[in-house]
């Protein structure tokens, strides 16, 4: 009776164990296309506005299109906040990793956070350094961004020194702050999800506490240790330890987007954009014209053949969504529209997707990728180097 009672238990634990798996990847799943759903409509919004913002406005028209603004990219963060956390959870995120320069990756993150340092009265200050780290540089962005958060949230009318340590073969990536500091009884607690320490009340208003969690357990996945070190009301040090790379690693070439271009004129410059998304065809047509540029749109390649020549007929660029209607994706646009040209297309695809598949179907293809919801200054970026 006795074994049969701990053979009854162990198969109790292997099938609940087996459904809270279950529940996990389905509620990925379910959160990757409810993300998905909502990046839509918030993108076509996104773009709305900042066409408008590009625009000479009055004073009042100004500060409450700055406040629908924030709101959309507080959403955008809450948005993309519980998808990682889900990812994370379900075990889906794997690290890819390779040599590169640290100070590429720093000075991006700097230029972002100068930006709204003055806006919250924060003082920034940047130490820079080319070292070469391996590592995967867009989960090793995600925990300095919310290292610089936090610094910037606990740190009212004082100073953020981002900047570097030298630790063997090691890189200790350190941010500080004079702010207001964690107690000691309460560092192991703010890794924890949904906790929420008492913050400045005029920074990254809308969080979920879930940011440290997130750092948690990217820094598990990167294999990179994060240390805490703070003082009640003097402030705190948040650091990560990245292995150091070799420059013989290095790639030969940058990625596009960071490269220091002379910047052609997009005037006059006829962009074919094909989305299934109405609202998105209108919010990327005022955003581009906008900038001067002729654009047509179609919801589908038969929508666009209706109104152009996709053989013969000129073009500079060609923007396809990834996700179209009738099981069609932004891939077969492009290279239907392509193999019927003497001289193809450059292609950009902007989707909301965040698949490592798509990024290495997209890859191979030389194809230019952009996630939604896709940033004005980015766009124009990556429109200027197809144009180069």
């Amino acid at each position: 009776m006795e074994v049969e009672e701990r053979r009854q238990a162990q198969s109790n634990l292997v099938k609940a164990k087996s459904e809270a798996e279950f529940a996990n990847v389905s509620k990925t799943k379910f959160l990757a296309a409810v993300s998905h759903d909502l990046l839509q409509p918030l993108n076509a919004a996104q773009l709305f506005t900042s066409s408008l913002m590009e625009r000479p406005l009055e004073d009042k028209t100004k500060n409450q299109l700055n406040s629908v603004a924030n709101s959309l990219d507080d959403l955008e963060n809450l948005i993309s906040t519980l998808v990682d956390i889900s990812k994370l959870d379900a075990g889906v995120v794997k690290a890819d990793k390779s040599s590169f320069k640290l100070s590429e990756l720093l000075n991006n993150l700097v230029s972002e956070y100068q930006q709204i340092s003055g806006q919250f009265q924060v003082e920034l200050h940047y130490v820079s350094s080319d070292v070469v780290v391996n590592s995967d540089s867009v989960l090793l962005a995600r925990i300095l961004r919310n290292f610089l958060s936090n610094a910037f949230r606990y740190t009212n009318n004082g100073k953020v020194l981002l900047g570097c340590r030298r630790q063997g073969n090691h890189l200790s990536i350190e941010v500080w702050d004079n702010g207001t500091g964690i107690a000691q009884d309460q560092i192991k607690e703010i890794f924890k999800e949904f906790k929420r320490l008492k913050a400045s009340q005029t920074a990254f208003r809308n969080g979920l506490g879930l940011g440290l969690a997130i750092v948690d357990k990217i820094s598990k996945v990167l294999e990179h240790p994060i240390n805490v070190n703070s003082a009640l009301g003097k402030g705190s040090v948040f650091s990560v330890k990245v292995p150091l790379g070799k420059i013989s690693d290095l790639p030969q070439s940058s990625d596009p987007l960071n490269y220091i271009m002379d910047t052609p004129v997009l005037a006059k410059s006829k962009i074919w954009l094909v989305d299934n998304d109405a609202s998105v065809c209108a919010g990327m047509s005022q955003l581009l014209e906008g900038w001067e540029c002729v654009v047509i749109t179609a919801t589908s390649l038969e929508d666009l053949q209706q109104q152009v020549d996709i053989s013969h007929e000129h073009a500079d660029i060609l923007i396809v969504d990834y996700h179209l209607d009738d099981g069609v994706n932004g891939f077969d646009v492009a290279k239907e529209i392509n193999h019927c040209r003497d001289k193809p297309l450059p292609v950009m695809m902007i989707t909301a997707n965040y698949s490592k598949q798509l990024k290495k179907e997209v890859k191979d293809s030389e194809i230019l990728l952009l996630n939604k919801p896709v940033k004005p200054m980015k766009l124009k970026t990556s429109m200027l180097y197809l144009l180069k």
